[in-house]
C-alpha cells in the first residue's frame, strides 16, 4: 500500500516537492509527469489558461483512480497536483507522480492516471487565445 497525494491549488506547482512526496524506499521507479501551458492551440496563439473544478468530487474521483492504479499496476504512491485559476504559458498546470518497484508499471500507471484525469475528473479548462476564449472541456 502507498499514499495518495492530491492537491488543487491556485499557487505555482513544485516539481521538487512532488518528487520528494512520491519517493519511497521500496520503489526503484519514480515517474513524474509535468503538463505545462503551451503557447498555441489549433493554430491560435494561447495567452493563458484558466481552470475550474468541482473540488469535493475531484478528491473522491482521484482517490478512486489511485485505488484502481494500485490494483491494476501494483504501484505505491500516487500523486496528482493540479492548478486552478489563471495559469500562464510555460507554467505547470498539472503534475502527476507514481512510485513503483519497477519502471514499466510506473510509466503505464502515470499514463493511465493522466488519461483517467482527462476523462472522468471534474476539472475544466478555458483557453484564452488571440481569437477569443473557449472552454476546452465539454462543460465548465
Amino acid at each position: 500500500m502507498g499514499n495518495n497525494y492530491i492537491q488543487l491549488t491556485y499557487e505555482a506547482l513544485s516539481e521538487k516537492e512532488c518528487q520528494a512526496l512520491i519517493q519511497h524506499d521500496a520503489c526503484g521507479a519514480n515517474v513524474l509527469f509535468v503538463g505545462t501551458v503551451r503557447n498555441n492551440a489549433k493554430g491560435a496563439d494561447v495567452t493563458h489558461l484558466e481552470f475550474e473544478a468541482y473540488e469535493p468530487m475531484v478528491y473522491r474521483e482521484l482517490a478512486e483512480i489511485a485505488q484502481e492504479l494500485r490494483a491494476e499496476f501494483g504501484v505505491s504512491n500516487v500523486l496528482l497536483f493540479h492548478r486552478l485559476g489563471k495559469v500562464e504559458v510555460g507554467e505547470a498546470a498539472v503534475i502527476a507522480g507514481i512510485s513503483s518497484a519497477h519502471r514499466a508499471e510506473a510509466f503505464h500507471a502515470a499514463e493511465a492516471l493522466m488519461n483517467k484525469l482527462k476523462k472522468t475528473v471534474p476539472i475544466w479548462k478555458k483557453e484564452y487565445t488571440s481569437t477569443g476564449a473557449v472552454w476546452v472541456s465539454p462543460t465548465p
